[in-house]
């Protein structure tokens, strides 16, 4: 199933289930019309304390009533207790960026205050002068999870989404680590929605796409990776404690300005459009301030 987080027509915020096609959507007050169920007010006990489980086996009695188009996607997940991501974890942007990657996870923190809606403005200071987009796989861990095998490492998973990773690379570079250059506010827009795990047959095979302006920039797949979904989770329940709503965004592949011989980097207005299999699409325009 597809759960977002959206503000409705009379400026509401709510959460809804979305159609199979991604065009529909039945919000949480129809949900508990429609199946008896009383589900709770927020969307993380609904994700998260087995009331998207009750609802799932009253599915057939969900009736779509609104267009997406008519609500507005928010962030998926409110707060989220952390956002762990993942540095050079494909070979052909390690390869681009002249390194060999690690055989253990690299990682880096994005605030709570990056994330942003997945057709909202990415607001920019006007300071940053190589801004650059990374199309990325988020993973959202669904249960505590400590010490996990790698082989029962998707069972704590919830769902994934889309997550894109804006950089400010000047910043980066001067810092020589990324909190700063990625954790300006507005720079993790993600979503649309989250697509519950069993939607995804398999993780490491599906198709990455960023589209700048509809000139195609990534075209990879998430089985480009260097270290998979599971070892991922392992590696990490290892040193801390992954608690439900935790996001993991997982690594961009091979197509990001920085590599670019002459850099495309963002400009004023330009549009960014990312899809991933199975998962939708995002789309923010950069407006510098």
């Amino acid at each position: 199933m597809k759960v977002a987080r959206i503000r409705d027509s009379k400026v509401k915020e709510t959460y809804g289930i979305i159609s199979d096609d991604g065009k529909s959507i039945v919000t949480k007050a129809e949900i508990q019309q429609q199946t008896g169920i009383p589900v709770p007010p927020n969307i993380k006990d609904f994700m998260f304390r087995g009331w998207l489980d009750e609802v799932r086996q009253h599915k057939n009695k969900l009736k779509y009533n609104h267009k997406v188009t008519d609500v507005e996607l928010l962030v998926p997940i409110p707060n989220p207790p952390k956002i762990i991501c993942l540095a050079f974890n494909y070979y052909d942007h390690a390869r681009d960026a002249g390194l060999t990657p690690s055989d253990e996870p690299v990682i880096f923190m994005k605030p709570r205050t990056a994330l942003n809606e997945p057709f909202k403005d990415v607001i920019c200071p006007s300071f940053v002068t190589r801004l650059d987009y990374e199309a990325e796989l988020a993973v959202i861990i669904g249960k505590e999870t400590k010490k996990v095998t790698e082989e029962a490492a998707l069972d704590y998973v919830f769902g994934y989404m889309i997550m894109h990773d804006v950089s400010a690379r000047d910043i980066q570079f001067k810092d020589k680590q990324f909190t700063r250059g990625k954790g300006i506010d507005t720079f993790a827009p993600c979503g649309p929605w989250i697509t519950t795990k069993d939607e995804v047959a398999d993780p490491q095979n599906l198709q990455i796409i960023t589209k700048v302006n509809d000139e195609m920039r990534q075209n990879s797949s998430s089985s480009n990776m260097v270290l998979p979904i599971r070892r991922i989770i392992s590696a990490l329940s290892r040193t801390m404690t992954l608690e439900p709503g935790d996001i993991i965004s997982t690594g961009t592949p091979a197509g990001v300005a920085m590599s670019m011989k002459e850099p495309k980097y963002l400009k004023d207005g330009d549009v960014v459009e990312i899809t991933i299999e199975k998962l939708g699409t995002i789309r923010n325009r950069i407006v510098f301030q």
